[in-house]
Order: structure tokens, then C-alpha cells, then sequence
């Protein structure tokens, strides 16, 4: 979540620039216009804070729970230039190492063998280590939002970043990006060096606003622009697993994130309502629940004789409409398959969610400075639980 690049709100924490999780979400990072925090997500414990009266950090990227961090410089002053990648060292207390681009760094992706850097219209992939070396760069279409996820299992390297058409994915088999010596008239890091395993899928008709990938690089949650669907597709194969509608009005999709074992997907968007949906039939306990349709909290019982579809349950266990029966002549809204559960936050501000430690738990951190803990209801789903609320930035601060 990164608050350098959106239109100002009466609703943010004075001087919060950034926010994100680590690759398991146990931690999330926060960058700030005098330096930056790190805390653990549940409890919510400050686990490390540096102040920096020379300037701001717009980008603050964990790797899991160890001592390097990767920092650009955001805010009206910041601590260092915004096409600087620094990786700080938080044991020796100072920055190890330092890369340059022509333009301004939109993200970074971090895995303990890679290190992505997102510019705008590019790309660039390295083997991280003492001294970095640049194995590929790929072209994208306009990434101002510095799209990209990369898988956390140590066994399968992923990254998916734009495509160079409009609405489609690039899904980067990491692990094809052998250590490949240049020949004495290659350039280092030139692409003619290695045979990259790349392909395409065309996600959306519109512009990408949102990927996330599951731990093993073998999911990947899409939004577009309009915010209306997500989808979730296969990796390996391009094919296209779920479709999921978030609503039918036009929304910024802010997050999306799978939980530890890819049957669930959480979705976080300026409507303010974080969505839960199921991915996966076997997280459906009980196939004669009562029907829950697209209205939130609608209760309708049916006839016990009903199959599971005719109650208006999907194979994956998400809401659906009690018309589904007659998708082949109803518009695609009545084949749709809505949030199993759902819960709602108390701010305009943007919000970045993930799955707990705990089991059917949520974690949301908000531009205002709070953060939220639901649970919810794995058999009935519905409104969540608000379990906890506290603010990690305050005005005092």
C-alpha cells in the first residue's frame, strides 16, 4: 500500500507513506515521512522503529523476519532518491548495498534467491546476494502502480508482473533464470543470455489494478480496473480456475491475498467491505446450510429435498443467486459466485488485508493507522467478527 502515489485524505495518519506485509504476513512494514516501523501482526507488537529526520521512506519491503530490508525514499523529503534501491541491514544498523535506475522505483518483490525492482515499463530481476547480479529484464505496459507478486516457497520461484498488452499477465518461471555466465561480448544481464520460461495470460479486458500469488507460484489472483471481478487462475497452465464477483458497481481493488493453503482468497477495495471467498470444495462442511444469496445477511430456507446448487451454494462454497439454474438464458450476474463471508471497516482510508496465524481470521491494516483483527465462520460465513481493533499510529507519534 503505498500512499505516495494517491490523492490525499483527511482519513491517513499524519506522515504514513507506505505499508506492507512479509511474505507470510506474520509482520507488515511501515514507511513514514521521518523514517520506518516494523511489527509483528498479531499480536500487534512494534518490533523495530528507526527515526530519520532526513527524510521518508515510500517503500519498505520485508524479507520474512530477517535483518534485511529493502527502502526507497518517498514523501515531499525523501530519505533517499525515489530511483534508489537500498538494502539496509537492520543487525549492522546501515544501508549494504545500493542500485540505480533511470526512473523512479515503483515496487520491489523479494525471495531469498531473487530480487525484483518494478519501474514503470520494466522490470528487473536479479539472484539477490552480497553482490547482486541482473539475470533478465522484461517489458510491461504502463505499471504505475508497480504491479507484481513473487511465491515464498523456497522450492518454486514465481513472479507475475504485467504483460505488454493491457489486462494480460506475465507468469515468470524464476527458476529458469539459471546463474549463466556472459560471454566476454555479452553485457551482464542482457537478455540474449538465457532462455526464460514465460507465458502469457490474458487476465482481463481492462487495466490490472491487483495481482497476489499463493505460496507455491501455482495460483494467481487478478483485478482489473472496473474491480467488479477477481479471477484466479493456474500458473502452470494458463486455465482460468475462479471466477469471483466482488460486486457490481465500479471499485478500487486495493489487496488480495490467498491464506496458507490456497482454499480461501481475501479482497480489500474503497467500498470498505473486506470479502472472503472459498477456492476450494473441500472447505465446504455442510452442503445444507440454508441458500445465502447476493444480498448480505438474506437468509431463505428451502425444502430439505434441494441438492446443494438448488440451495444457491457453488461447487466452492461461496453465496450464489437461487437463479443460477437458469445461467444459460439470465445475464452472466445470476451465474456469479458471490463472498462467502465478509466484514466491514470503519474508515475511508485504504486498507491492505491478509489471513491470520489463527485460523479464519483476518488481518487489516488501514491508511488511518489501525488495525483490525475478524473471524469468521468457516461452516456458516456471513458478517465477520470484529475480534480486535487498535491504532499502531497516533497522532503522538
Amino acid at each position: 500500500m503505498n500512499l505516495t502515489r494517491t490523492i490525499s485524505n483527511s482519513g491517513h495518519a499524519p506522515g504514513f507513506l507506505y505499508a506492507g506485509f512479509n511474505q507470510d504476513y506474520g509482520c507488515f512494514s511501515t514507511g513514514l515521512d521521518k523514517g520506518f516501523r516494523v511489527y509483528n501482526c498479531d499480536p500487534l507488537i512494534e518490533q523495530a522503529r528507526v527515526e530519520s529526520a532526513d527524510g521518508g521512506f515510500g517503500i519498505v519491503e520485508m524479507l520474512y523476519r530477517t535483518n534485511y530490508l529493502a527502502l526507497v525514499g518517498g514523501g515531499r523529503n525523501p530519505r533517499y532518491p525515489p530511483n534508489k534501491v537500498i538494502i539496509h541491514d537492520s543487525i549492522k544498523g546501515k544501508p549494504v548495498l545500493e542500485l540505480e535506475y533511470k526512473s523512479n522505483v515503483r515496487s520491489i518483490k523479494l525471495r531469498r534467491d531473487r530480487l525484483a525492482v518494478v519501474l514503470s515499463n520494466k522490470v528487473f530481476v536479479y539472484q539477490f546476494s552480497v553482490e547482486p547480479r541482473l539475470l533478465y529484464t522484461f517489458e510491461t505496459c504502463d505499471n504505475d502502480r508497480g504491479l507484481a507478486a513473487i511465491s515464498s516457497e523456497p522450492n518454486h520461484g514465481v513472479l507475475v508482473i504485467p504483460g505488454r498488452q493491457r489486462g494480460h499477465l506475465q507468469i515468470v518461471d524464476l527458476d529458469s533464470l539459471g546463474y549463466q555466465w556472459p560471454s566476454t561480448t555479452t553485457a551482464p544481464g542482457s537478455n540474449n543470455e538465457i532462455n526464460v520460461n514465460v507465458s502469457i495470460i490474458a487476465a482481463h479486458s481492462g487495466r490490472l489494478s491487483c495481482v497476489a500469488l499463493n505460496r507455491d507460484g501455482t495460483k494467481c489472483a487478478t483485478a482489473s480496473d472496473k474491480g467488479t471481478l477477481i479471477r484466479v487462475f493456474n500458473t502452470m497452465t494458463g486455465s482460468l480456475l475462479n471466477e469471483l464477483r466482488r460486486g457490481m458497481d465500479r471499485a478500487e481493488i486495493y489487496s488480495l491475498a490467498f491464506n496458507h493453503d490456497s482454499t480461501r482468497l481475501c479482497v480489500s477495495s474503497d467500498k470498505g467491505t473486506i470479502h472472503v471467498f472459498n477456492l476450494d470444495p473441500s472447505v465446504v462442511v455442510d452442503h445444507h446450510t440454508p441458500k445465502r444469496g447476493p444480498t448480505y445477511g438474506e437468509i431463505v430456507v428451502y425444502p430439505a429435498s434441494l441438492s446443494a446448487k438448488e440451495h444457491g451454494l457453488t461447487d466452492s462454497g461461496n453465496r450464489g443467486s437461487s437463479l443460477s439454474f437458469m445461467k444459460d438464458l439470465l445475464p452472466k450476474y445470476f451465474s456469479s459466485e458471490w463472498s462467502f463471508a465478509h466484514a466491514k471497516i470503519v474508515t475511508e482510508s485504504r486498507c491492505i488485508v491478509a489471513f491470520g496465524e489463527e485460523r479464519n481470521t483476518i488481518i487489516a491494516i488501514c491508511a488511518d493507522g489501525s488495525w483490525y483483527k475478524f473471524c469468521f465462520d468457516p461452516r456458516k460465513g456471513g458478517e465477520c467478527t470484529r475480534e480486535s481493533f487498535e491504532r499502531f499510529l497516533k497522532n503522538e507519534d
